[in-house]
């Protein structure tokens, strides 16, 4: 891919990325700090709204695209080295952070005592229980909200165990089917599912394809790995294939919400399939 002028005066390092660092447009405090690859780079300047690289999920991730929290971007400047890049953002919600505050720089480094100590400065603005679980965290983990500076494995793990552990996965398509109905009257500022409706079908049923694709790929990924030789290859593109499955049936039930069609119709038919042949399925339609 031939990348225009302007992207090659960006120095990326050898991961094919640079540091971003993301700046409330009106006070100037700094909110977090991310990765872009220049792909996510050009769709920030293109859109105006801010795209970043998860290292960890090696892919592309819109900043609020679980939590509603969308940065506007009002600036993009570039340091005299021309590896680091600073945005200048309105912060949708107010909230930049994945734990529901401010920003992602809410440790102070108290230097008043004999030792140094880090301190909590910053109040927690909303939990991020009700930002990321009771919304979209179906499709999107709170992985994709981490700004990646200082994320380990445990650590999203233990996210991930948190999330699932508040998943009542006998309803969890019902509770999906309730907040899918309450985005379509929402604003489409306010979350990623109501700007989905708000840019109608045909973007909702690109989402489907896009995502039917990443899991194809996820699956030709999984199917190359042996378990024996290396697990942890093994384990994460497992988790990977999961995930991007997950997204397809999430994206797929924004779909049939769209034609006020819930779940429950879907597993309706599959229950009238249950126990026929595949013939006499077939032959039923």
């Amino acid at each position: 891919m031939t990348l225009p002028a302007w992207l090659t005066a960006v120095t990326f390092n050898d991961d094919g990325l640079i540091p971003a660092i993301a700046q409330d447009h009106q006070t100037g405090r700094i909110l977090m700090m991310a990765w872009m690859n220049a792909e996510a780079l050009q769709l920030t300047a293109q859109t105006q709204t801010a795209v970043y690289f998860s290292r960890s999920r090696a892919k592309l991730w819109h900043k609020g695209e679980s939590s509603g929290h969308t940065q506007t971007v009002h600036d993009i400047r570039l340091d005299c080295d021309a590896d680091v890049i600073v945005l200048s953002v309105t912060q949708a919600g107010g909230i930049a952070c994945h734990t529901g505050r401010e920003s992602c720089f809410y440790q102070r480094l108290d230097l008043s005592g004999q030792t140094p100590e880090w301190q909590t400065v910053d109040k927690v603005l909303k939990d991020p229980a009700d930002i990321y679980h009771s919304h979209e965290s179906t499709s999107e983990t709170l992985e994709t909200e981490n700004t990646g500076a200082n994320t380990d494995s445990n650590t999203i793990q233990a996210q991930s165990d948190t999330a699932q552990a508040q998943v009542d996965k006998a309803s969890v398509l019902q509770q999906l089917d309730s907040v899918l109905a309450e985005r379509k009257q929402a604003d489409a500022d306010s979350s990623y599912v109501a700007s989905l409706y708000a840019k109608g079908l045909n973007k909702i049923l690109e989402k489907i394809g896009e995502e039917s694709t990443e899991s194809i790929i996820a699956a030709k990924d999984f199917a190359n790995c042996d378990e024996s030789t290396d697990k942890a290859s093994y384990d994460e593109a497992r988790h990977e294939l999961i995930y991007e499955f997950a997204d397809v049936w999430f994206h797929t039930l924004v779909g049939l919400a769209w034609f006020d069609i819930e779940s429950d119709a879907v597993l309706n038919e599959l229950g009238r399939r249950f126990g026929l042949s595949g013939i006499d399925e077939k032959a039923a339609r």
